[in-house]
Formats: C-alpha cells, sequence, structure tokens
C-alpha cells in the first residue's frame, strides 16, 4: 500500500483480549465473559472488513483495521496527512479503547468522532450524567453507592428506583430486580454488583416509557441534527438485563441465535407516533452536540413517555455500528449498507 494514499484505520479492542486481561486481574470467568462482551461489536464487525476495506477502494481510499493491542506501534507508522482514525470501542476501568483518538492525537493523525475526552466521560455513568444536568438536559437525578454505602444519597421517589453498575458502558439492570422500590434492596445490589463487577451503582428515579435509540453518522461533515434516526426499540421487556444484553450480540449473541434464543427488538420511527416527542429528542441532540462536542457518530438513549415527556438515559461515543438498530438507521437515512457508509464518512473528510 502506498504509504501516500489516504486511509482509514478503524481501532478496535477485541473481547478475548478483554478477556485475558480481567482473567488475570483475578475476575472470575462468568464476569470475565459477561464484561467483555461490551466489545461484541468489535466480534460483530470483523467479518464484514473485507467489505468496508472494498467500499473504501472504490473511493479512493485505503483500510486498515487494527487491533488496540497493535495500535501504538501501528498509529506510529502512518502517514499525518492522508490517515483517518475511527476509533471502534470506548471504554476506561475494564476497557481501553478511550486510548485510541489520544494515539491518534500522539502521532498528529486525524481522528473521526467526539472529543478524547468524551471518550471516559460517557463510560462513567454518575459523572456523566452531572455534565448533562450542568447543561440543562433532561437527566434523572441520580445517587451513587459502593459495596453497600452511600456515596450520593439519591433523591426521593414515589415510582421507585432503577440501579445500574456505573462504569460498565451500558444502560442495562444486570439482573430483573434491578427495578426496586426500597432503598435497602438497591444497597444490597451495590453489594453484588461490588463482588461481582468492582463497580460502584447508579441508583436513579425510574422513570416510565417506551425505550428511544437516536442514532448518528455524518456521513457528509456538515450533518446535523436533522440526520438523527429516532426509534423506539421494543423488546417487550421495560429494561435490558446482562442475559438479555448477551443474546443479542458478539460471541454470547452467536451462540445465542444457534440456540434459537435471539429475539431482535422492532423498530417504531418516534415521530410516526409522537413528532413532538421527537423533536424534543432532536434538540436534546442538538444541545449534546453544542454543549458537549458530540460530532461524526455518536447515540443516545432515552425514555419517552406517552404525553411527550422526554428523558435522557445516556449517550455513547462509540454507539454499536454492526447493532440492528445502526444498520437501518444507515439504510433509512442515508439510503447506504453499513459498509458503505462507513467507506463514504471516511472518503468525505479525507478526500
Amino acid at each position: 500500500m502506498s504509504n501516500n494514499r489516504p486511509r482509514l484505520v478503524l481501532v478496535y479492542e477485541p473481547e478475548e483480549a478483554c478477556r485475558a486481561r480481567l482473567r488475570q486481574d483475578g475476575f472470575a470467568e462468568r464476569q470475565a465473559l459477561e464484561i467483555s462482551s461490551y466489545l461484541a461489536q468489535a466480534t460483530d464487525l470483523a467479518p464484514e472488513f473485507g467489505a468496508i476495506g472494498a467500499a473504501c477502494n472504490e473511493r479512493g481510499l485505503g483500510f486498515e483495521a487494527v487491533a488496540l493491542d497493535d495500535a501504538p506501534a501501528e498509529l506510529a507508522r502512518q502517514s499525518v496527512q492522508p490517515t483517518l482514525v475511527w476509533t471502534l470501542t470506548d471504554g476506561i476501568a475494564y476497557f481501553r479503547g478511550s486510548a485510541g483518538p489520544m494515539l491518534a492525537r500522539l502521532n498528529g493523525l486525524r481522528t473521526l468522532g467526539a472529543d478524547d475526552s468524551l471518550f471516559s466521560l460517557c463510560q462513567d455513568k454518575f459523572r456523566s450524567g452531572a455534565v448533562l444536568a450542568a447543561l440543562g438536559l433532561p437527566v434523572p437525578p441520580a445517587g451513587l453507592a459502593r459495596d453497600g454505602q452511600w456515596l450520593v444519597e439519591p433523591p426521593t421517589s414515589a415510582r421507585g428506583y432503577f440501579v445500574k453498575p456505573n462504569r460498565l458502558g451500558a444502560k442495562i439492570g444486570i439482573w430483573p430486580d434491578s427495578r426496586t422500590d426500597a432503598l435497602d434492596h438497591a444497597l444490597d445490589l451495590s453489594r453484588r454488583v461490588h463482588s461481582a463487577y468492582r463497580d460502584s451503582v447508579v441508583v436513579q428515579p425510574y422513570v416510565p416509557g417506551r425505550n428511544v435509540r437516536a442514532s448518528f453518522l455524518g456521513v457528509e461533515p456538515g450533518a446535523g441534527i436533522e440526520a438523527l434516526g429516532i426509534f423506539f426499540v421494543d423488546s417487550g421487556d421495560d429494561f435490558q438485563t446482562m442475559d438479555d444484553s448477551m443474546a443479542l450480540y458478539g460471541e454470547t449473541g452467536s451462540q445465542a441465535a444457534a440456540d434459537g434464543r435471539y429475539r431482535e427488538p422492532v423498530l417504531v420511527a418516534v415521530a410516526d407516533s409522537q413528532p413532538g416527542a421527537a423533536q424534543k429528542i432532536r434538540e436534546i441532540a442538538a444541545g449534546m452536540m453544542s454543549g458537549l462536542g458530540l460530532r461524526d457518530v455518536y447515540s443516545a438513549d432515552f425514555r419517552v413517555e406517552p404525553d411527550d415527556t422526554v428523558h435522557l438515559i445516556e449517550f455513547e461515543v462509540c454507539p454499536g455500528l454492526p447493532c440492528f438498530d445502526f444498520r437501518d438507521y444507515c439504510r433509512s437515512v442515508w439510503g447506504l449498507d453499513l459498509a458503505d457508509a462507513m467507506a463514504a464518512t471516511a472518503a468525505a473528510r479525507l478526500l
């Protein structure tokens, strides 16, 4: 490959590399498997690296997929001008993907995606919630507990509480009893999470409504919130547990599909039934783009009530690109399959 040819470099952390580190750090095999499953998009996208490369080649670009452990040496070899680094997997604590854009910047390479700091902030739900609240965005207030002790007590809630890990990188409740009416039970959940995952828990007042995913890919560099895809994600359950999550994606998802346990949620455009809520979500996304520095590619999760009340749950700077919802977004908004959408996004910035 010519060193002067523009190229897209996709940096990712494999599930197995993460799992090996967790085992070495003393995590039980079950928890190592569960934690590493958050990197499932790297597993699911790997079979399509060839298609992405072909789509890039059609547009005059080279393509390289680089595992995170190889990234320091590989990025140091890249030419500055023709290289765009796209970090596929983010994370702190258990994961290391937040190093991707920092390594790129260290070597003077262009990056696609949000400001470096957001690759860490979005993975700390308590801190990111505090920043979102400071920006005036509608996030549920939160308490923080660690191993049975309150670090910050949650506000009183007549609807009960939802308990989730602080740094595991998802909105899920680990177990079916993650929604509770009792703060004593929330503290018990914090002990269980700390024992299994060495993490604190965020304890928020439970908010009702349907789950919504908003996805964004700036295929065209000037794209704004008009390119946001906003869909109800109806799975039949109030919230996702760890078992639900593992049945959808990655190595464990492949086994679930083979066993007949895979159940793909239904996507329904929010604007079809609640245009007022869809407009509120666009305004919130605009606030995150201007206030936080989200750009190029991201997703956000919401709860929407029947009266169009919108609750912002979290945002991600490395959305699950090979997931069913992001593929549907690329088709419905941009008219492209995933490989072509990624290649077109890179070409628009490099050529």
